[in-house]
């Protein structure tokens, strides 16, 4: 679909104006929320973040991908409320106390909602009781943490220590993810998942719920 590709592209591009447009088009043709989503915004950001990861652009290019996306997101989040997609579960997400990048948090949090949860975005810098006292608010099932700084990563632990001093270990889940984060620092800390994208991220959070593919 050529809007579709125009979005996505304009997203890769990293323009802000072309992204608006895009999607204003993209919803004035009716097409689905859920397949902007997929098709172009996350289609698009897979691709930049491809490009990052080879070296092949640096963090202005992302900054601006990131941007573009958010642009388009803005047109097309009403659709969402429109098509009353059923609530899956209530997620909180955070970038951990000392670390203020949230570009990977950000797309977590889209692609969730596009999946059908509510998502309590607790922004950046988040202090580890605030996890656990946001998600005892508002009845989350999942915290999913932030990470993309080496020295910020201690932080995920004292979440884990402060839900077991609490009792909530089980009741509440938690998944972590970010640049310098991998399976073995989850389990290590006893986290119940390491998530390595956004997408990732989706079938995680439905699978630790229980909730059907």
């Amino acid at each position: 679909m050529q809007v579709l590709e125009g979005l996505k592209q304009s997203i890769i591009e990293g323009d802000e104006s072309k992204a608006a447009q895009f999607a204003d088009r993209a919803v004035v043709e009716g097409i689905d929320a859920k397949t902007v989503l997929d098709e172009a915004l996350i289609a698009g950001m897979n691709v930049v973040g491809e490009r990052f990861r080879s070296h092949d652009i640096f963090l202005p290019e992302v900054l601006l991908a990131a941007k573009a996306m958010y642009a388009a997101l803005a047109k097309i989040r009403p659709l969402f409320v429109k098509g009353e997609m059923p609530l899956l579960g209530r997620v909180v997400i955070g970038s951990v106390q000392g670390d203020l990048h949230d570009i990977g948090k950000n797309l977590v949090g889209i692609m969730l909602e596009g999946a059908g949860f509510e998502v309590i975005d607790i922004g950046t810098d988040v202090a580890p009781e605030r996890f656990v006292d946001e998600a005892v608010a508002h009845g989350a099932g999942v915290i999913g943490m932030s990470a993309l700084l080496t020295t910020t990563m201690p932080g995920m632990g004292r979440v884990i220590t402060i839900l077991k001093e609490r009792g909530l270990i089980g009741k509440i889940k938690v998944i972590i993810g970010g640049a310098p984060v991998n399976e073995e620092f989850c389990r290590e800390i006893g986290a119940d998942a390491y998530c390595f994208d956004a997408a990732n991220s989706v079938a995680t959070v439905k699978k630790l719920l229980q909730i059907a593919h």
